[in-house]
């Protein structure tokens, strides 16, 4: 059984969309950037997919170079093809063009030794969900520290 080890995280996702599907795509990758992934210095903040002709890909994603690969590095920003069923590139695609939505990268991790991308489907929030969203966190921390104080005193 292969396990999920975690390369990073796009925290600010979940924060300024609302995730309604995600998916699991694989990867085009150069030797460099799977050495640089594997050191875990990869950053997902700004980036998004994008359809063309019929495939995915990964735009704005940040791999940093790997030092001992010199002349032959990578270009850190540049695109890279999302590994993705053709039935599942179209039925993105068309939500993405009719739907006002986006597909965003929320996590990158290895599966065994492939490194994989878990994709969301996902609306943007508006300012005031957001602030729905603080105000429902504060108060259910709110109610965690009475329920404690009550527990105790």
């Amino acid at each position: 059984m292969a396990t999920n080890r975690p390369i990073c995280e796009n925290r600010r996702a979940r924060r300024e969309y609302e995730v309604d599907d995600t998916f699991e795509a694989g990867l085009v990758l150069e030797g460099s950037e799977v050495k640089s992934l594997r050191a875990g210095t990869a950053n997902l903040a700004d980036s998004y997919v994008q359809f063309r002709d019929g495939e995915a890909f990964l735009v704005g994603a940040h791999i940093a170079h790997y030092a001992p690969a010199n002349r032959l590095n990578h270009d850190p920003r540049r695109e890279r093809k999302l590994l993705l069923h053709a039935r599942e590139i179209r039925r993105l695609a068309q939500r993405v063009a009719e739907r006002g939505y986006t597909v965003i990268p929320l996590k990158m991790y290895f599966s065994g030794a492939r490194a994989k991308v878990q994709l969301g489907l996902a609306r943007g929030k508006k300012q005031r969900d957001r602030r729905a969203d603080i105000r429902k966190r504060e108060d259910e921390r709110d109610m965690a520290r009475a329920l404690r104080r009550e527990d105790h005193g």
